[in-house]
């Protein structure tokens, strides 16, 4: 693994921008496409890089992913129903099963074979309270990134969705550059953000910063700064955001972890969901707690930040919507950019689509 010390100011002036801004997503990863609990009894039509997909759960509840066309007529499949295991189209009522393959036409003669057309059908995976799908053609060589969190008793959740008008690097970039903490003010969990340095490989750049965190959460009634500004303390802690590919993941001291989980949708539409966990593991004598009653707190507690982390996405999505349109006003605008990691995100994406 390099690491990389940020270099003077004039290496980074007139940073570029505008490759990055129309490359496409490597398929041959796990992108997270919904909530499971999203997924019911109903299909459910999601958006993967301009590929529309249903998603549906059989009988058994096992959760799959097919193309959203009916190869019939090309209505959208995630407009019919679940019938026992098979998806069954709204128009006509032709059913296929988990493989893409027609399995019933409801008035189909004795005579008559059923059609042999097919449609695609992608490897999904329901994993940490999230539906993980590979969009890549061929079989998956690497498992889903994963959120060991989501049902760990020590940490609190927190959900919020990203859907904004804007490529998918302009939010990394975003979730990177912990120098515009500038705009969240009291939102913001961290201030006075110092780049130290730079690790990178063929997947993955983390940037390795110190801050000034607000938060500490060694008490029993530590949650409570969440709600309460006046009870927060400025104090050192260290502050690390990765860019997993495709996916980002930060903490912040011991107290903190975010994550989140990009679901591109085209050059200018990005979804992502963004989870804060707080920890609990400062409170040895909760761990000797009841299994069920700490369990309870965590299910109880689920949310405690949404206003906060709400607050800080919206804030977010404003300036990074106005990024991509300044883009598509004036491709040939150059971008003047001082923090090193952004350009090692820039690296890193390029690197990706060339695979």
């Amino acid at each position: 693994m390099q690491q990389i010390i940020p270099e003077s100011n004039s290496s980074l002036n007139q940073f570029g921008q505008k490759s990055v801004r129309k490359l496409g997503i490597n398929p041959h990863h796990w992108y997270v496409v919904a909530r499971s609990d999203e997924v019911i009894n109903k299909p459910l039509s999601v958006t993967i890089w301009k590929q529309a997909i249903a998603l549906y759960r059989d009988s058994s509840g096992k959760v799959h992913a097919l193309e959203d066309r009916c190869p019939h007529r090309q209505v959208k499949l995630s407009h019919g129903q679940v019938v026992a295991n098979e998806l069954e189209c709204a128009y006509h009522g032709w059913q296929f099963n988990s493989q893409g393959e027609c399995a019933k036409v409801p008035y189909l003669a004795a005579n008559q074979k059923l059609p042999s057309c097919q449609i695609r059908h992608y490897p999904v995976k329901e994993q940490d309270g999230f539906i993980w799908l590979f969009p890549g053609n061929e079989t998956p060589k690497i498992e889903p990134m994963g959120l060991p969190e989501w049902d760990h008793l020590n940490y609190i959740a927190t959900v919020s969705v990203i859907n904004t008008h804007a490529h998918y690097s302009y939010l990394i970039e975003n979730l990177m550059d912990m120098y515009h903490g500038h705009l969240h003010q009291d939102l913001q969990a961290w201030a006075e953000a110092s780049l130290q340095n730079i690790d990178e490989d063929e997947n993955s750049v983390h940037a390795h910063y110190t801050a000034q965190s607000y938060y500490k959460i060694d008490k029993i009634w530590s949650i409570s700064q969440l709600f309460f500004p006046a009870l927060r303390r400025l104090h050192s802690e260290p502050l690390d955001v990765s860019y997993v590919y495709p996916h980002w993941v930060s903490t912040l001291g011991q107290d903190f972890k975010i994550y989140c989980l990009l679901c591109p949708i085209n050059e200018t539409e990005t979804k992502a969901y963004l989870i804060h966990f707080t920890s609990l593991n400062a409170f040895w004598r909760l761990h000797k707690l009841p299994v069920w009653f700490r369990k309870f707190i965590k299910d109880s507690l689920f949310g405690a930040a949404q206003k906060l982390l709400d607050g800080l996405v919206i804030q977010d999505i404003k300036m990074i919507e106005e990024e991509q349109q300044a883009y598509l006003h004036n491709q040939e605008i150059k971008n003047y950019e001082l923090n090193r990691a952004l350009v090692s995100v820039q690296k890193l994406m390029k690197t990706q689509i060339e695979k």
